[in-house]
Order: C-alpha cells, then structure tokens, then sequence
C-alpha cells in the first residue's frame, strides 16, 4: 500500500471515529448533561462492535477488500485505545460486566444483536434512574437513544442492517437459517 493511501486511510478512520462521537454527543444532547458518558461508553462500545464486523462480510476485489479491512482495524483499534475511552473506562467496564463486548456471535446472530440492545437500553435507564426525579429523561428516552446509536455507528461505517444480515446469511460457511 502507497504512503499516500495509507494518509488517505488514517484520515478516513479518522473522519469516522471523528462523526461517530459527533453522533453520541447529539444523541446525548436532549438529556440532561449527567447521562452523557453513558451514552457515549453505548456509542464507543457499539462502534468498537460494528467495526468487528469485518470479519463476517464478504469480500470485495482487490484492493478494495484490503482497504476496508484496514479501515475497520484500526476504527476498531481506535474506539479500543485510550484517545477515545478516556474519562469512560469504569463505565467501558460496566458495558464489559453485563456481556456488551465485541464477539463474534454478536456480527452474525440477530439475537445476540437484539440482547446486546436491551441491555444497552437497561444499562442507560438505570443511570437515568440515579438522577433526582425532576431531572430524569422523559420515558423511552433510552429506547430512542440506543436506536439513534445503532443506525448512526451503521451508517458512519458502512455497514446497515440489510448488508449485514445477508453477509451473515449467505457468506462463506454460514449456513442459511432454515426459515
């Protein structure tokens, strides 16, 4: 690879990562201010998952094929590093404790997609809860977020719920779920 698609990559990854977080602080913007590292550790953690997806796409000509492949490695690496999760490791932490970590499981199965959503939703309503009562969100306001989070991340990156869903059916040794 050129030194110069190698600039264009780290600015692509950038850009990303740069649009992601954008994401989490204006779905963050309508609560009030104390929820918003929850919201961004939801974010983080989706985006970190929705770059491990790449594992499960099918693959694309070259060089194609090896530009998004970078490129999810290292958007992945960067939600992972320390640049993005300073300041929200303990809640990072939290995310861990109640199963919401990247796996493989969660790129290819529905249910495990859905789960991780309920529990994204649960964990953002229980710090909604610490708030004095004049000051929580209205309710759903965990719903509307996690939903925002998801098509933002998928967006941003590439990757929507049709492409993944029919990678994960019919690429490489995935069999077809019988319907």
């Amino acid at each position: 690879m050129s030194e110069l698609d190698e600039g264009r990559i780290l600015a692509l990854v950038e850009s990303q990562v740069e649009e992601i977080l954008r994401a989490a602080a204006s779905w963050a913007h309508d609560v009030p201010p104390a929820l918003t590292p929850a919201i961004r550790a939801v974010c983080v953690r989706l985006a970190e998952m929705v770059a491990d997806q790449r594992h499960y796409l099918a693959p694309l000509p070259e060089p194609q094929e090896s530009e998004r492949t970078r490129v999810l490695n290292l958007v992945a690496e960067r939600f992972r590093g320390p640049a993005v999760s300073q300041g929200i490791e303990p809640l990072l932490q939290e995310l861990t404790e109640r199963e919401l970590r990247s796996t493989g499981s969660w790129a290819i199965s529905e249910s495990a997609q859905s789960e991780w959503i309920a529990n994204a939703i649960a964990f953002l309503e229980a710090k909604g809860r610490t708030l004095p009562a004049g000051e929580r969100p209205d309710p759903y306001w965990a719903d509307d977020v996690v939903a925002g989070i998801v098509a933002s991340v998928r967006a941003v990156i590439g990757i929507d719920e049709l492409q993944a869903r029919t990678e994960a059916r019919y690429s490489g040794g995935h069999r077809k779920p019988e319907e």
